[in-house]
């Protein structure tokens, strides 16, 4: 799908169909088919296939050509079929314009284009319609970021209330959230760490430029909420290891109070199952086994072992 925009006052709104698409002050890229992205190319673009947009050397992804700037990075986002996941996203910037290359759907990009207005950057210069959308995907990571918080605070609470053996199959179940929230928060540093990279790199190519100076407190303002974004993620991480900590020791409390129960059980059985071992045994003469009251006798005494070993497991507490 290709979209496209222009200036509209102090926002930004959708290129109409019947206008030519060189007026468009930002194309959006997502899915592109072979004939988008020939119609983009013919304005000037080099649009990078998938396999070039995940390519790993940081020569691949920061480069400039011929006066326009190629950064690619790594963000969170979903796929058509709604399953969360990370990928490359190119952000190709020149004087003219902005086009942005995708294969996932993050989120700014759907909502930017709407909230352009209030942007602090404003859309009057390709450049800032570029930092206008890095401050919204680094509000979106704050918002994830934050979403990771609130859920950590409520499995820590429900885990650390969990004191049945009933709890353990929703300690499982905790034990399982947390791992995903730990997935996600990785996603955000990459995603921290690929804009951190793209603003210093973007930084190093405008810095001379007519509006650099105009600019340069808008990229100071970016970077320290990036690293802001990057210490709090940090701290997230601390916590889940904690939260999978105390789960994992939950969990242990709890199979150990089943091990602890079926240890009962077993100290009890053990001293009728040895008084039934001993009067089994073939010897022909073994006392009160001819007597007519030896049976009930055994019976009473395995009765007692029992009631006398529990109630000594009674003053070990051990149940």
């Amino acid at each position: 799908m290709l979209y496209s925009y222009i200036n509209q006052g102090a926002g930004l709104a959708p290129l109409p169909k019947s206008e030519d698409l060189a007026q468009a002050i930002w194309i959006d890229l997502y899915h592109p088919t072979e004939e988008q992205v020939v119609a983009v190319a013919a304005l000037g673009y080099d649009i990078p296939t998938l396999a070039d947009m995940e390519e790993i050397e940081i020569s691949n992804r920061l480069y400039t050509d011929n006066g326009t700037t190629y950064m690619t990075g790594v963000l969170p986002g979903q796929m058509p079929d709604g399953a969360s996941t990370a990928m490359p996203v190119t952000f190709i910037l020149n004087a003219r314009r902005l086009v942005t290359v995708r294969h996932h759907n993050p989120r700014p990009f759907e909502t930017f284009p709407t909230r352009a207005d209030r942007s602090s950057c404003g859309t009057s210069s390709a450049e800032r319609i570029f930092l206008g959308l890095i401050e919204e995907i680094t509000g979106r990571l704050a918002d994830l970021s934050e979403g990771v918080s609130k859920v950590l605070d409520t499995e820590a609470t429900e885990v650390l209330s969990m004191t049945t053996t009933r709890s353990a199959d929703r300690l499982e179940e905790a034990l399982v959230t947390v791992a995903r929230q730990a997935e996600l928060v990785n996603r955000i540093r990459v995603g921290l760490l690929s804009l951190d990279r793209i603003l210093v790199y973007q930084v190093a190519n405008t810095a001379h430029g007519p509006d650099g100076a105009k600019l340069r407190p808008l990229h100071a303002a970016l970077q320290r909420d990036i690293q802001a974004l990057e210490e709090h993620a940090n701290f997230l991480s601390g916590r889940i290891g904690m939260a999978v900590d105390a789960t994992m020791g939950m969990i242990g409390l709890l199979q150990n109070d089943r091990v602890r129960s079926l240890s009962v059980v077993a100290a009890l059985f053990l001293p009728p199952t040895l008084i039934a071992s001993i009067y089994g045994m073939n010897f022909q003469h073994m006392p009160v086994l001819a007597l007519e009251w030896g049976f009930p006798m055994a019976l009473g005494m395995m009765v007692l072992s029992v009631i006398v070993t529990l109630l000594i497991l009674r003053w070990m507490k051990w149940y």
